[in-house]
């Protein structure tokens, strides 16, 4: 567990031991997660989960959101549409994916926008209270934000390998914390509100 820092020395700190991993055991703990994922995580069918696919060294989803969508979830994954604001296109098996810049592959805008009931967040750090850190450009905080507005408040479980784990986050008053965490080692219920 690293220490306490900045927000962007800790996401520098975690993201470098993340990218450490050597590729095949990436793949391992990857399908573990997806192992746990399919264990612990309960929802009814036609339940919209968010997932993502996976840039750089993030874990891969992708036998995670498989899974789900064979016990009836609706997968999304989040498309930039600009600097600020991402929205959530439905994944469907065979449909084809798009650049959507920032090294991300998407459905294309055919694809049908959905609010996620459940948010698989990306994230390069968190702490044992349950406060994340993102990549730092705020989308997934405005994306939250907008779901409140609409008076939806989707379950928040962060998903991250156990390296990624810091002592504390710094947090600011906007800060959303996630309700339970998803790594290798299984999934972890934190105890925070709902934002």
């Amino acid at each position: 567990m690293a220490v306490q820092g900045s927000k962007a020395e800790l996401r520098a700190g975690r993201l470098t031991a993340r990218d450490a991993i050597p590729v095949a055991e990436r793949i391992e703990k990857s399908l573990q997660l997806a192992d746990h994922g399919l264990a612990a995580l309960q929802f009814e069918p036609g339940t919209v989960i968010s997932g993502f696919l996976p840039i750089r060294s993030e874990m891969d989803l992708r036998p995670l959101m498989a899974g789900l969508r064979g016990r009836g979830a609706r997968i999304c994954v989040p498309v930039i549409l600009d600097k600020q604001q991402i929205v959530f296109r439905e994944l469907v098996p065979g449909a084809p994916l798009v650049d959507c810049g920032f090294g991300t592959m998407a459905p294309g805008p055919e694809a049908e926008v959905l609010d996620p009931d459940i948010m698989l967040v990306p994230l390069s750090a968190f702490d044992a209270r349950g406060q994340r850190i993102g990549y730092g450009g705020g989308y997934y905080d405005r994306a939250i934000a907008r779901l409140h507005a609409l008076g939806r408040r989707p379950q928040l479980i962060g998903i991250a390998f156990d390296c990624q784990e810091v002592a504390s986050v710094p947090t600011e008053p906007h800060d959303i914390g996630l309700q339970a965490l998803l790594s290798e080692s299984g999934l972890r219920i934190f105890d925070t509100q709902i934002g």
